[in-house]
């Protein structure tokens, strides 16, 4: 797994190392994973890491991949302020990624709304 800012570049595409890297946002509605409702594992793109079950998933119609629990210990919760408010970010436990941030406005009996990235996150799909 790479250690410097250098490494981290050269593995990840530009957009990855933008988002997952230097906590960046792709544009909302165009996520290659947003509408997808394959079954499987959802897991880091920067260090493979698994992070979401796929029964996890939901549309929360905000443009971003949604999920309303993380598998346990796969992911790492710090305060952002950077927008002048204060957020919940979602970072992966194993290598610090940025992946998005937590809302606790859910509409599943967690409450919660893992609002993700989909440049950060491949899906492992299930085998039939």
């Amino acid at each position: 797994m790479p250690t410097t800012d250098a490494e981290w570049e050269e593995k990840l595409s530009p957009e990855q190392y933008r988002v997952l890297r230097k906590k960046g946002t792709e544009a909302p509605f165009s996520g290659k994973l947003l509408h997808t409702d394959a079954e499987g594992v959802y897991r880091c793109a920067a260090c493979d890491n698994p992070l979401f079950s796929s029964d996890t998933k939901f549309d929360s119609g905000t443009g971003w991949p949604s999920f309303d629990e993380a598998l346990p210990g796969a992911v790492r919760l710090e305060t952002d302020t950077t927008l002048g408010l204060e957020r919940t970010e979602t970072l992966c436990a194993k290598c610090g990624s940025h992946l998005g941030h937590l809302f606790n406005d859910g509409p599943t009996k967690t409450g919660k709304r893992y609002c993700m990235n989909s440049v950060c996150l491949d899906l492992e799909e299930k085998k039939k």
